[in-house]
């Protein structure tokens, strides 16, 4: 016999907005446990250093997060020029200081090297692995290792202001696109050096920056019930975003109802509109229920690739 989860079996998308000074592990944790989930998993990591947009998936959510993981991202970054660090960002030991020399034609030219598909080495303070091992813990014990450079593409680069040795920018970027080494080698190019000491992230896929709620709000909602002697989720349920938000943009593929027993057994069916190659949102009768997401196999039918638990919400 399966052993019950412990937790509620709820199914949606917090957009947390990070606090500084957090790891993403214990916002994430935070969040679970506000909610009672059963499960829960980001869609990935701010540094502590960082604030802003981290969406947190709750239950069958978490099945999609690598979709989140894969979208493009926007950042408003403040950069203290002429001081580096070893960390690229002010939690770091500074290595160097030089004065500031370079005119403002000098600054947009250099800007406009990161604009598009370039290629970025990855910081050594970055999650990447190397062996088995996040490039950061080599990094802490004074360990540099091999790190090979990887295609990005800088989609905007937005110069907001220049106020004494603090250069501000808005930059929207691919996935695995690291603003510190941006930075730096901005730093670098200047004959300045640089380094990160304001960073938030403003945007992930299309999710709506107004949508975001902090730590605090949530706690406030969950104290808030207990006090009226109201169920937590009356309160703190409405801020999920459905969990289909994370496939959004995929074409919708909508069956009847009568086909729901066999989609679920995992069965390749009849459906209209695929195209080879292409994931789609899988959505049940006229309600359009989303139940996962699936693609067209070699023999033109809808095989589904990743499909929810179906079940009923719980009492609290």
């Amino acid at each position: 016999m399966a052993r019950r989860p412990k937790g509620r079996l709820i199914d949606g998308i917090v957009l947390l907005d990070k606090d500084t000074g957090m790891s993403s592990n214990f916002a994430l944790q935070r969040v679970k446990r506000i909610y009672n989930a059963a499960k829960a998993g980001h869609t990935g990591a701010l540094d502590p250093l960082a604030t802003g947009m981290l969406p947190v998936c709750l239950g069958e959510a978490t099945k999609f997060s690598q979709h989140l993981l894969d979208a493009d991202k926007r950042y408003l970054v403040t950069a203290k020029l002429g001081v580096r660090t070893d960390t690229s960002d002010s939690d770091g030991e500074v290595v160097q200081t030089r004065p500031l020399t370079f005119t403002d034609e000098q600054l947009q030219t250099a800007l406009e090297h990161f604009r598009g598909d370039t290629m970025q080495v990855p910081s050594m303070f970055s999650a990447l692995k190397y062996q088995g091992q996040p490039l950061y813990k080599y990094a802490r014990e004074g360990i540099e290792v091999p790190r090979e450079a990887r295609p990005i593409t800088v989609f905007e680069l937005n110069y907001i202001g220049l106020e004494g040795d603090e250069l501000t920018l808005d930059i929207h970027c691919s996935k695995g696109t690291y603003i510190r080494s941006i930075i730096d080698d901005l730093g670098e190019m200047l004959g300045c050096g640089a380094h990160v000491i304001m960073l938030r992230r403003t945007q992930v896929a299309v999710y709506p920056y107004e949508k975001m709620v902090t730590l605090a709000q949530l706690e406030a909602l969950l104290e808030q019930a207990h006090r009226d002697e109201v169920p937590p989720r009356e309160l703190l349920d409405p801020l999920l975003l459905p969990m289909d938000t994370a496939v959004a943009d995929f074409p919708e593929v909508n069956l009847p109802d009568a086909m729901t027993t066999a989609l679920m057994q995992g069965q390749a069916l009849q459906a209209p509109g695929l195209v080879p190659d292409q994931l789609v949102r899988i959505t049940l009768g006229d309600s359009h229920k989303f139940v996962g997401i699936g693609m067209m196999n070699d023999n033109g039918l809808l095989a589904p690739k990743r499909l929810v638990v179906l079940h009923d919400e719980p009492a609290a």
